[in-house]
């Protein structure tokens, strides 16, 4: 199936736009069940870009990414499922297989671009030091033109090139495992510095009796196979009431403390 060259170009500008709205603009327009109709429909198959979309959903639908660690990328398995399946004519979960290998592409490019990205973090410090906003939204959209492109460009080279690519892919990633294994160990580390680095911002000495008591709820629940995969709902559910019962009762103690009479007068010797 051939594509004109208007739905090449379309293809690129929502790969462009979606890869920039995973960090920097409604976080939601990336999702494969809107990537996958928006496609779809550029393609001028509606129906089986909301199917693929909607299975690639259901893939992807626990991964979150924790600092530099990167799952699987979404947006270009969402986008790369949806063009095998209409150009190819495969059902939706064939279509979903036949992209991950440039869904592992998209891992591979974001981690890499947040590593050549690093030692500019330093400059954005010196620009804030003198107040050079304009410069720091230069880094800025830098950042976010280079990684549209990077996914825009992989997007067009799988439509055109179609599924040879994905075995073209998956053959370097094969020959070259140990540049893909270094990529790879270099975003499971940062996973925990993401960790240490929420835990630094968000949690102070009051708090650490809760993470610990979330800590081992989830892991007696994770024990449990008949519930083990809604472990993370559970407690966010008791996360959720714990911050109720403690956001009313502040309420109500702040609430007592305005309304009572602190103005005791000379009567009681103060």
């Amino acid at each position: 199936m051939s594509f004109s060259a208007i739905q090449i170009f379309l293809v690129f500008v929502v790969a462009f736009i979606v890869a920039i709205d995973q960090y920097n603009l409604l976080e939601s327009l990336y999702q494969p069940i809107v990537t996958g109709a928006v496609i779809g429909a550029i393609l001028g198959d509606l129906r089986t870009g909301l199917i693929v979309g909607g299975t690639y959903q259901l893939m992807t639908i626990g991964n979150m990414p924790v600092g530099g660690a990167q799952p699987p990328n979404a947006v270009i398995g969402g986008i790369m499922a949806t063009v095998f399946a209409i150009s190819s004519g495969l059902d939706a979960t064939a279509a979903v297989g036949l992209a991950v290998p440039f869904a592992l592409v998209g891992q591979y490019l974001i981690t890499l671009l947040f590593t050549v990205m690093s030692p500019l973090m330093g400059v954005a410090d010196k620009m804030a030091e003198h107040a050079d906003t304009a410069g720091i939204a230069r880094l800025n959209y830098l950042a976010m033109a280079a990684l549209g492109a990077l996914f825009g460009i992989v997007c067009v080279a799988g439509l055109i090139g179609g599924s040879a690519l994905g075995d073209t892919l998956r053959a370097a990633a094969e020959q070259y495992s140990g540049i893909m294994n270094g990529l790879s160990a270099a975003g499971g580390m940062m996973r925990f510095v993401g960790f240490a680095t929420l835990l630094r911002i968000m949690l102070s000495n009051e708090l650490w009796g809760i993470y610990f008591a979330g800590f081992t709820l989830a892991t007696v629940i994770g024990y449990i196979p008949e519930i083990a995969g809604s472990t993370l709902i559970l407690v966010a559910f008791v996360g959720i009431a714990i911050a109720l019962y403690d956001f009313q009762t502040r309420t109500a103690l702040k609430a007592a403390g305005a309304g009572a009479n602190h103005d005791g007068g000379e009567e009681d010797g103060i």
